[in-house]
């Protein structure tokens, strides 16, 4: 014959395991749910953000439209240098939000060659600026 104690302590082991059961049970139906979604979203050119990755949003007490619908999306932008029309894709916007933690409200304005040349044009005015200054301390 078992004492109420050995009693309690079963009952207890089977609704932990049941506990343990149910839990698995749901995080494979949330990964299964969250594969389905990845599946369908990749199809239609979009990325899913990963808002831990995020860096800060400022001082601002909005949210940008992008973390509210939990995807990135293709947008289409005017350079405003040589005025062709672009679109910046999804993984370009991951990149640059999650990667390389740009600010969370700004969005592409120049074709990738309009930047490389404004690049190297910078890289020239400040060659030009340094050589000046390293003459000046002679």
């Amino acid at each position: 014959m078992k004492s109420n104690k050995q009693k309690r302590s079963e009952i207890a082991a089977r609704k932990a395991a049941k506990r343990e059961k149910e839990t698995i049970l749901a995080a494979q139906a949330a990964r299964k749910a969250r594969l389905e979604f990845l599946r369908s979203v990749g199809s239609r050119g979009e990325v899913p953000v990963d808002t831990t990755k995020l860096g800060s949003a400022g001082n601002s007490y909005s949210v940008p439209a992008f973390v509210e619908r939990g995807w990135y999306v293709p947008v289409d932008f005017t350079c405003k240098a040589c005025r062709k029309a672009e679109t910046w894709t999804a993984e370009q916007q991951k990149w640059w939000y999650e990667t390389a933690k740009g600010s969370l409200f700004t969005t592409a304005t120049m074709c990738r060659s309009c930047r490389r040349k404004e690049r190297a044009r910078q890289d020239e005015v400040r060659r030009v600026h340094l050589e000046g200054v390293a003459r000046k301390k002679k």
